[in-house]
């Protein structure tokens, strides 16, 4: 059974830190920790049903079909704020304390912009998505070997994004009122990787704040009062007449 790669639900400052390794004097707050930003989603229900593979599903089928969607979704929520994260805003490829250098396939440590690295990612995440041999979509042709390594390589990459965007440019996503896009995608993801292991909890471990909010069920809400009895009028009550 073959899946419809596709996204699942749709979209309708800056961090001074210099390339240098150094940690910054003090951590700036986390805009995005506050009550008020927390509890914007798109979707109400446990998130976790949404990930459990189901029975009848092969694996590597289930994993290429949601870390292509994850991919769509994280490339398109990265280009509503696009336009604010340049080489010039974004020196570095930075989430909290963290600076990401990009190895390329020889190995070789380069310091990129943070838009630099996006687009290192994300031309590298499409490139494997769409390669017929490591993500197969036709039916009877087999996943390679190397898929499950592949597909931890992109959602490591796809989570430096999401903890980029987070960190370098929530007041942007707030303006632009997608905040609960982002909240939903995020814990989406967080849920998605905890579920089949694919990213070390050493690498996310850097939003875990955030994590652990997103990724707990939101409450129920509250039932409305029930409106006070009112007494019944004069005419609705039994009258006894004295014979």
């Amino acid at each position: 059974m073959r899946f419809k790669r596709n996204g699942s639900y749709t979209l309708n400052r800056k961090s001074k830190t210099k390339p240098n390794g150094k940690k910054p004097p003090a951590e700036e707050k986390k805009q995005y920790l506050e009550p008020e930003f927390t509890k914007i989603r798109v979707v109400d229900f446990d998130l976790k049903e949404l990930v459990v593979l189901p029975r009848e599903i092969d694996l590597n089928e289930w994993l290429a079909s949601n870390t292509t969607t994850f991919f769509n979704l994280i490339n398109l929520q990265y280009s509503t704020i696009s336009e604010f994260c340049t080489g010039d805003t974004c020196q570095a490829m930075t989430a909290c304390n963290t600076i990401y250098y990009w190895y390329d396939e020889r190995g070789k440590k380069t310091k990129c912009t943070a838009p630099q690295y996006v687009d290192f990612v994300m031309s590298l995440c499409q490139k494997l998505v769409t390669d017929e041999e490591i993500f197969p979509t036709k039916y009877g042709k087999e996943f390679p070997n190397s898929f499950e390594s592949l597909v931890k390589k992109i959602c490591r990459y796809l989570f430096h994004v999401l903890a980029h965007l987070y960190w370098a440019h929530f007041k942007e996503t707030v303006a632009m009122d997608l905040q609960g896009h982002l909240n939903t995608l995020y814990a989406h993801f967080i849920v998605f990787v905890r579920e089949f292991n694919l990213v070390d909890p050493k690498e996310t471990c850097i939003m875990d704040d955030l994590s652990e909010i997103l990724c707990t069920p939101a409450p129920p809400p509250a039932p409305a009062p029930s409106p006070p009895a009112s007494a019944p009028s004069p005419s609705s009550q039994n009258h006894v007449t004295e014979r």
